[in-house]
């Protein structure tokens, strides 16, 4: 589950910081009190994860200063303002300074509740888009998002390891959901440009009008067009398919004037195109040829054999913790049936039902098979996936075995050798068989 939401509450007063304090504790939150804002400046950090509750009478730093210093700190912090009747329109002013709101004395502890539950919510959303933010610019992490060790993963991983240091225009295709915008983030994150911008927009999402605007400009609201935005970083167009022959023309024109190496590098994504066709068809050929010089084209999770049960796995854990509740253990013939399906969504469908299969374990009810028929079925004639041996089948779910019991005893040998019921020998054979050590697990 996840963690309750800090509460700072700054007054100087003893009996008011007990009694907010008691009262958002009840309400379910963690509150932590400082008599002084000078108190509170030490603990509180840009990142603080919770929001502050302060009085704006205070001896020393008083609360209007110490929300500017909380602002220039971290202008995203909620800051909840205490104060009498006589300083409502410094209140005023501390919310056009950046507070997220205030309360007047007497107040009502249900509003406090209220507003606390409402700046927790901005917060964990501020704090969820800083941390997405960092992944996005970090490639180790980005990297191990990657999951897999089917040799199509790991030659993946090595074509982004390869094209990132490049400076080349690159053009990712792939079926729909099997990761390319993230594959996208991750060679920016492991390149040269890494630092500076990464400028993304899908150009199916706006008309033709709007679209040119955006990236070439003008705009009426002054902003800069994207290919500006962009200079020196990284441009990612999405949906490249979808860009009508003038505006190809347009971004034509641009990659010529940049010379070589590009002043930005050009990430092309193309999200769908009719199964006859190629990207060759659709873009301009002298487009293509400029964009198409690196290619990568992602694997359809069909043709990722056990990968399919990592991921199932890794998803259903990440679910049932969000959930607060326990993982759905997948049974041999759930698992067969999880290679054997031709997933057409690809990772994005494996994730929803990954979802899907958590809550429905949190009720008791339902199964994995059942959620498969049902989504192909929904999704309508879908690709077909070759048959494997029976040998295959069995490693894949034998594998996956040994990977979960080893997580969940933290790589403690001896307790997976007891629920495994597997000698000392046997069960080393089998993780190196498997590639799998226990330092992964510790």
């Amino acid at each position: 589950m996840a963690r309750a939401m800090k509460v700072a509450i700054v007054d100087d007063e003893a009996d008011m910081r007990q009694s907010i304090s008691q009262w958002l504790a009840l309400s379910g939150f963690d509150t932590e009190t400082y008599a002084s804002a000078e108190e509170a400046l030490k603990g509180l950090n840009a990142d603080f994860p919770g929001v502050v509750v302060s009085d704006i009478k205070m001896p020393g730093m008083d609360g209007m200063t110490f929300l500017k210093k909380l602002m220039s700190m971290d202008s995203g912090l909620p800051v909840i303002l205490i104060t009498g009747h006589g300083d409502v329109p410094m209140a005023v002013e501390a919310m056009r300074v950046g507070a997220f709101d205030f309360l007047e004395k007497p107040f009502n502890p249900d509003r406090m509740t209220e507003l606390a539950k409402r700046a927790t919510q901005q917060r964990r959303l501020t704090l969820d888009n800083r941390a997405l933010r960092r992944e996005l610019s970090d490639g180790t992490v980005l990297m191990k998002k990657l999951i897999g060790s089917s040799p199509v993963m790991e030659r993946l991983r090595e074509d982004i390891l390869d094209l990132g240091q490049a400076d080349s225009h690159v053009l990712i295709d792939g079926e729909t959901g099997t990761g390319k915008t993230l594959v996208a983030h991750a060679l920016h994150a492991v390149g040269a440009r890494a630092g500076r911008k990464f400028v993304t927009i899908s150009c199916a999402a706006w008309s033709e009008d709007q679209l040119s605007a955006k990236l070439f400009g003008p705009n009426e609201d002054g902003s800069l067009p994207l290919v500006e935005e962009a200079r020196g970083g990284t441009l990612c167009l999405e949906d490249i398919e979808s860009l009508s022959h003038p505006l190809q023309s347009r971004l034509l024109t641009v990659i010529n004037e940049q010379g070589t190496p590009p002043e930005t590098r050009i990430i092309a994504i193309c999200n769908e195109h009719a199964p006859d066709t190629t990207l060759e068809n659709v873009l301009r050929s002298d487009l293509y040829y400029r964009l198409g010089a690196m290619t990568i084209v992602l694997p359809p999770l069909r043709m990722r054999g056990e990968d399919i049960l990592t991921l199932f796995t890794r998803m259903s854990e990440q679910f049932a913790e969000e959930y607060g509740c326990e993982a759905p253990q997948v049974t041999a013939q759930e698992a067969a049936q999880l290679l054997q399906a031709p997933w057409p969504g690809n990772v994005r469908q494996l994730v929803n039902i990954a979802e899907r299969a958590v809550l429905q374990n949190r009720r008791g009810s339902g199964s994995i098979a059942s959620l498969l028929m049902a989504d192909n079925e929904a999704s309508g004639p879908a690709l077909t996936t070759e048959g494997k041996p029976l040998k295959d089948y069995v490693e894949a779910f034998e594998r996956m075995l040994i990977d979960n019991t080893m997580r969940r005893h933290k790589g403690s040998i001896v307790a997976v050798m007891e629920e495994l019921c597997l000698p000392r020998r046997t069960l080393n054979e089998k993780m190196a068989k498997y590639g799998l050590s226990r330092a992964d697990y510790v």
